[in-house]
């Protein structure tokens, strides 16, 4: 699965915006798409997820009820809207697959995830 990911820019605090991650090639049920972001000087960290079969999810605690992430399975797509945006928020954003058994956790490590995509970049002034 080849993965990428658009939709970042220049946006002020509190301002939203909405990635897109667009998938080419299958993406079967078992497998589990997120979002990681990485700013400069610092390690990636995990942002959310979602399961492709039954769309459960697991988010950041630094995220929670500012970002959602949800999949269009018609356009092998999965969306991050971010409200609220902070200066903190600054990052390149990717998106990965975890292609583990269906009955996996969702993880919130890189380690399980591959194809990672290019990345975009969010830019929060404040």
């Amino acid at each position: 699965v080849q993965l990428q990911a658009s939709g970042g820019g220049l946006v002020q605090a509190g301002g939203s915006l909405r990635l897109s991650c667009a998938a080419s090639g299958i993406i079967y049920s078992n497998y589990v798409v997120g979002w990681f972001r990485q700013a400069p000087g610092q390690e990636r960290e995990f942002v959310a997820a979602i399961r492709w079969r039954d769309r459960s999810t697991r988010y950041a605690d630094s995220v929670k009820g500012r970002f959602t992430i949800s999949r269009d399975v018609d356009k092998n797509t999965v969306f991050l809207q971010m409200n609220t945006l902070k200066p903190e928020d600054t990052a390149i954003y990717y998106c990965a697959t975890d292609k583990r058994d269906r009955w996996a956790p969702i993880a919130t490590t890189n380690r399980p995830y591959d194809d990672w995509g290019q990345g975009t970049l969010v830019t929060v002034s404040s």
